[in-house]
């Protein structure tokens, strides 16, 4: 039998999103700012969260908790993406690429498990606002985050063993910025059957789960705003979620216009292309979203940077 975790290569090829050498320094410095508006942003919602008392609750426990993955998230493609360009070589180890791919699919599981959770905070906070301390305490906030925490190493885990089991026979070119799950199976010269059915598996019920939890709260949140009678009241509980609304729908509509479209080819450049939304601008537009028209992360960043 077949050893499944032998390989005869050592190295794949990032193609990056444009092989033209005239365009190199523009995506360089392109990605090097987005990447530093990332880091820049979501670290100063962590600091303000940190800093300011007034926002020690349930929602910005969360948020700092959100921002610190969508750090980790961008980090894990876009550094060595940097590199390649500056070192013009697109080169990334067989090594390399199974951490990358590791990390990519813990902080992407991460990102759906938290907005998944403060949906429900949400939900709590405006279906019953009377029992939200009693039901959002300390101890389950940390046990939701442990949770999720949990589920995702488990699942980027058992990807990454999955990974191992598979031999590539050939130096394989991969038409990305970073090493893409689906790209980078499909370039084994063994079967790929168990790895497609467990991705296919994994990722319904990762990505379909906290969807349908994430409508349902939406659907309670919708239903109790009607039930207001001021005007006044429905604008001020729908403010307390439009943020949070803005980001789940920035997130599942760039993860579903990549794979869902039925023009994306998984082979092409132009999927690569696609694939910076949900990677690279959806954190990097996460803290303005959550800090424009939130008064409490406004003051609380004016403070920490007096």
């Amino acid at each position: 039998m077949e050893r499944g975790n032998e390989t005869q290569i050592s190295e794949f090829l990032l193609l990056g999103l444009s092989e033209e050498s005239e365009l190199q320094p523009l995506l360089f410095g392109l990605f090097l700012c987005m990447y530093l508006i990332t880091v820049c942003g979501n670290l100063l919602i962590i600091l303000a969260t940190i800093s300011a008392s007034h926002l020690h609750t349930p929602m910005y426990f969360f948020l700092s908790n959100l921002s610190f993955i969508d750090i980790c998230f961008t980090s894990t493609t876009i550094p060595k993406m940097l590199v390649n360009i500056q070192t013009q070589s697109k080169v990334i180890t067989y090594a390399g690429c199974i951490t990358q791919m590791n990390f990519f699919n813990l902080f992407i599981v991460l990102d759906d498990c938290l907005l998944t959770v403060m949906a429900y905070d949400r939900y709590v906070a405006i279906c019953h606002p009377l029992h939200y301390t009693a039901i959002m305490h300390f101890r389950l906030c940390v046990l939701l985050l442990l949770a999720s925490w949990t589920l995702s190493v488990l699942n980027s885990l058992l990807h990454s063993l999955m990974m191992l089991r598979l031999s590539f026979c050939t130096q394989g070119e991969i038409p990305h910025f970073f090493c893409e799950f689906n790209q980078v199976v499909h370039l084994a010269c063994s079967d790929t059957f168990v790895n497609d059915t467990v991705a296919y598996f994994t990722s319904a019920l990762l990505g379909g789960v906290p969807l349908v939890g994430i409508l349902y709260s939406y659907c309670k949140i919708v239903s109790s705003i009607r039930a207001i009678s001021s005007a006044q009241g429905k604008y001020k509980a729908f403010s307390t979620c439009a943020s949070h609304l803005s980001v789940v729908s920035l997130f599942y509509c760039t993860i579903l216009a990549v794979y869902l479209s039925p023009g994306a080819t998984h082979s092409s450049l132009s999927s690569a292309t696609a694939s910076v939304m949900y990677t690279v601008v959806t954190p990097m537009l996460n803290p303005f979203i959550y800090s424009l028209r939130n008064k409490d992360i406004k003051r609380a960043l004016k403070g920490f940077l007096r």
